[in-house]
């Protein structure tokens, strides 16, 4: 057995599961060179190899090489979302870029890439069946589009360029994270006025957890700056929150972001020129189910002037009430989620705390386990304490199984509150994958949130929004553990369709079944009126203007970034150029301002892929419609057996057009999403 623990084989019960109370951060970078080490071993076995290439000796031997760098990322993944130190960092920061060296001496071995075509191109590849055709098509497509086919200087220059954008890459991240920590807004008991009472508990407790006893924190995060922006009467320390979130990165110091993001758009550039592509979309999107820029412009075309036109119809009603107030002021971004919620009140009635009243955390984990257990027959039963080592105390784990046939089918581990150290937002991730090709491996996953944790005891609520996100990851999480794939890289996702899956879940928060049994007052037991939930549906798309057009702001510059030259660019005034050619409103600021956008700039998972969301609603808005058509609503047995087997279970092992294809009987239309979020459908 390896006396490293993170490279060590897994043991215990489910198959063997990951050490997680012996991580040591001393461990790390040996295990990481260890495990680099290794894996080119397997790899130069494979190249050197002197039999011909075929699909088992080539192909399947790729996908058993690695094992012991894979067990490693597991542990590396939690330092960099869950546990982030100082120590960890500084690890990160020096290993990032070797591990770019290392994965381009993968992509640019020659010998290897040759045997990998050899498959592709051979007799072999027709008598294979789909799903292997499939597995050879991506791991030929992942080589050439990532600097295999080149040669000489301009090899090594692409080598080059990914080792300097994983360094770009983590310090933008660190430099977000460092920010989120490092400002945090301290009130006191005469600033409270507005916020609802299990804000100022949470407030409470996390300032007492930062020694500042007898005060209140509001933290650098969005789970803090929301509910503070939607509900205090301060306008004053509103303005000062709201700034501060959003010039996250963007503060002329040593963490500031901007240079960042020009030498990352510039390599990225350079890099796909390399390849022979106009610009970093068209790469990106090549084998995205949208192919190619102009596609992806087009559902965000359609939605842009409606977003608009709604988000004028919503600041003229905040507006009239500031008004009626004798307010004297004009809706700025650090009124509208407070204005916003004061119409939510005077037109439908609702308020969100009252509704948060019925949002339980406990109540909507076990609501999701219902609906696991309606649509894909899982049964999630808590693990006995103890029995399976977990990174933190907050984290809870359930056995997961076949409701018919008992089998196992993977654990869920759950770690649900922010804490420090831990990056901000939601998000799910995999410890192990489903695979048969080398016997069965079931599935370890998690999902991961930042609510903020109640005093002792006390129940922690959330707001409805909050509760749709907890379904979105928990779709996620149903996606990798109804896997049915042979071979690990056949779980891997299509970015523009991998949020389809998770966006659709949120469906089932609103049904009949899960409000009736689940949504229940925290202290009475009663359920949630009739009444209230009718407001709450009557509001379904209240602020879809603010909502549709932050988000598509975000978008769009995403795109406008990875489709211009950026010699000479700098991100500000791109920024604001993108945004006035767009004619953003000025109540509103981008979901995600470019200093912080993570999700582009942190990485390459969603760079010129942010409209992902966009493309994978249009895709969710239709097949809601399949639900709401068939005899059984959202709980008909024919429709989600259709859901499971052509659009969760065959994860990758299908190109995704076609897949849904399967499962609709034709292409998804837009006209869904446009009734979906209330806007006229042309």
């Amino acid at each position: 057995m390896d006396g490293n623990v993170l490279l060590a084989e897994w043991t215990g019960p489910y198959g063997g599961v990951p050490a997680f109370d012996k991580m040591d951060l001393d461990d790390l970078k040996p295990a990481l060179e260890t495990g680099m080490e290794r894996s080119l071993a397997d790899i130069d076995v494979i190249a050197n190899s002197t039999k011909p290439p075929t699909f088992e000796n080539t192909i399947v031997a790729m996908e058993r090489s690695g094992r012991d760098l894979d067990r490693v990322f597991t542990f590396w993944g939690l330092w960099s979302g869950n546990l982030s130190t100082p120590g960890f960092r500084e690890i990160q920061g020096e290993m990032a870029p070797r591990l770019a060296e290392y994965r381009s001496k993968i992509t640019q071995n020659s010998a290897l890439f040759a045997r990998i075509k050899a498959v592709y191109e051979g007799d072999e590849m027709k008598s294979l069946r789909p799903d292997q055709q499939r597995l050879v098509w991506l791991l030929y497509d992942r080589f050439a589009r990532n600097g295999a086919t080149l040669e000489g200087e301009a090899k090594e220059r692409y080598a080059e360029i990914n080792k300097r954008l994983a360094e770009l890459h983590t310090k933008f991240s660190n430099n977000v994270l460092a920010d989120e920590e490092g400002y945090v807004q301290y009130i006191k008991k005469d600033q409270l006025s507005g916020l609802p009472d299990s804000f100022i508990q949470a407030a409470a407790a996390a300032a007492t957890e930062r020694d500042h006893e007898g005060e209140y924190a509001i933290t650098n995060t969005r789970s803090s700056m929301d509910p503070f922006l939607t509900f205090s009467d301060e306008r004053e320390l509103r303005e000062k929150v709201w700034r501060t979130y959003y010039s996250r990165g963007d503060n002329g110091d040593d963490h500031d972001n901007n240079a960042i993001i020009v030498e990352i758009l510039q390599l990225r550039d350079e890099r796909v020129k390399l390849l022979g592509y106009g610009n970093y979309a068209e790469w990106r999107l090549e084998n995205r189910m949208a192919k190619k820029p102009e596609n992806a412009y087009e559902p965000m075309k359609a939605v842009w002037p409606a977003a608009l036109g709604r988000v004028k119809e919503e600041v003229a009603d905040m507006q009239a009430i500031a008004d009626a107030e004798g307010a004297g002021i004009k809706i700025e971004p650090w009124d509208y989620r407070y204005y916003a919620e004061k119409v939510r009140k005077a037109k439908y009635d609702l308020n969100s705390d009252e509704v948060k009243q019925y949002l339980q955390l406990d109540k909507l984990r076990e609501a999701m386990f219902f609906v696991a257990g309606e649509l894909f027959n899982f049964q999630f039963t808590p693990v006995p304490e103890g029995s399976v080592p977990v990174f933190h105390e907050d984290v809870k784990v359930w056995e997961v199984t076949d409701r018919t046939s008992g089998d196992h089918v993977g654990l869920w581990y759950l770690d649900p509150y922010a804490r420090p150290g831990k990056r901000s937002g939601a998000w799910a991730s995999t410890y192990r994958s489903h695979e048969t090709f080398d016997g069965k491996k079931t599935v370890l996953g998690s999902n991961n949130s930042n609510f903020i944790k109640g005093a002792p005891g006390e129940p922690v609520l959330i707001s409805w929004d909050d509760a749709k996100t907890f379904f979105h990851e928990f779709g996620h999480a149903l996606h990798y553990l109804s896997s049915t794939v042979e071979y690990p890289t056949l779980n891997s996702g299509v970015r523009d369709y991998t949020e389809f899956q998770s966006q659709l879940l949120e469906r089932w928060l609103a049904t009949d079944e899960v409000i009736d049994k689940y949504l229940v007052h925290h202290e009475t037991g009663e359920s949630i009126p009739s009444t209230l939930v009718e407001r709450i549906k009557r509001a379904a798309n209240f602020n879809q203007g603010f909502a549709t057009t932050e988000y598509l702001a975000s978008a769009l510059v995403d795109m406008k970034y990875h489709t211009t030259d950026p010699a000479n660019l700098e991100p500000g005034a791109f920024e604001r150029a993108a945004l006035a050619e767009l004619n953003m409103p000025g109540e509103i600021v981008m979901r995600h301002r470019s200093p912080h956008f993570g999700h582009i700039f942190s990485g390459e998972g969603y760079s010129a892929g942010y409209y992902g969301y966009m493309w994978a609603d249009v895709l969710t808005s239709d097949a809601a419609e399949a639900f709401q058509e068939a005899p059984g609503g959202f709980y008909d047995k024919d429709v989600a057996g259709k859901l499971v087997d052509n659009l969760f279970a065959v994860r990758n092992a299908v190109d995704p057009a076609d897949a849904y294809r399967a499962f609709r009987g034709r292409d998804a239309q837009i006209d869904a999403l446009m009734r979906d979020r209330g806007f006229p459908v042309h």
